[in-house]
């Protein structure tokens, strides 16, 4: 039986018929949404991606989408603080394009890492993450700075778990805890020194999304093109994409850079 966008808004009907909530179907743009009906906050889901889902997966993709909408709705639908919660405060890596506001206007806090990375932060809430905006900022009285600080000093207490591969002569490295900070830890400086260390030729690093960081030692021009076709893989595949670009790590600055086919890379 083939899936139709209206036969899918049924089903969803049924998955989010609670009290609380408020469904409707946007028939011209093919969209679904659930919301409070107290705030009218909530989550619009573009129903032929969901199709593709549920054609790929079947029953497995409804229920997981059920379960991530049903715990967005929890976090919108609640009051968070951050005093108390420094110890579950993260950033996390996004691009340069990826909305600085919330839907309601509030303006997310967020510093700018390369041409091809910003740095966002998140209050973690377990099996979600709020991303943290200015009005829970001055909220708590607290500055764009204290937030980095701390951010920063629990990225490095994450675990840095690695996978290693070796292809052609060159060293590749993947951190995938699927914690959703695997790219936030580019942010380790400690880490990314001691791989400098022990590196035989060129460090590079790549986020081409949220759930990887790929730290490479490349000691020949093979390795180049393999770091370039890995890191655009990787980045078509992500749910959370950041960046195709891979960086070189030098003097503990990251430059991204262009790989030329069977060349030495070209800074950006």
């Amino acid at each position: 039986m083939k899936m139709t966008s209206f036969k899918m808004k049924k089903i969803l009907e049924e998955r989010f018929a609670n009290a609380d909530f408020r469904t409707s179907f946007n028939r011209d743009k093919d969209t679904f949404r659930v919301e409070w009906k107290e705030s009218n906050q909530g989550i619009t889901i573009t129903l032929p991606n969901v199709i593709v889902k549920y054609n790929q997966r079947g029953e497995v993709a409804i229920d997981e989408l059920e379960e991530h909408v049903k715990e967005a709705l929890r976090i919108m639908n609640e009051e968070h603080q951050l005093a108390g919660m420094e110890k579950h405060i993260y950033p996390v890596m996004r691009s340069p394009s990826f909305p600085t506001e919330t839907k309601s206007g509030a303006k997310l806090v967020y510093k700018d890492h390369t041409a091809e990375t910003r740095v966002f932060y998140a209050l973690d809430l377990g099996k979600s993450y709020r991303l943290i905006d200015e009005k829970l900022l001055e909220q708590e009285g607290w500055t764009a700075s204290r937030i980095d600080e701390i951010a920063t000093f629990n990225v490095r207490s994450l675990s840095l778990d690695y996978k290693h591969d070796q292809v052609a002569d060159n060293d590749f490295y993947f951190v995938a805890t699927q914690d959703g900070y695997d790219a936030s830890r580019i942010l380790n400086e400690a880490f990314l020194e001691e791989m400098k260390a022990n590196a035989k030729g060129d460090l590079t690093v790549a986020v081409p999304h949220q759930d990887v960081l790929i730290v490479a030692d490349i000691q020949n021009k093979m390795g180049y093109d393999v770091l370039a076709q890995m890191t655009m893989k990787f980045f078509a595949e992500g749910r959370i994409p950041i960046t195709s670009l891979p960086f070189i790590y030098e003097d503990k600055k990251l430059e991204p850079i262009f790989i030329l086919a069977k060349n030495r890379p070209e800074k950006s």
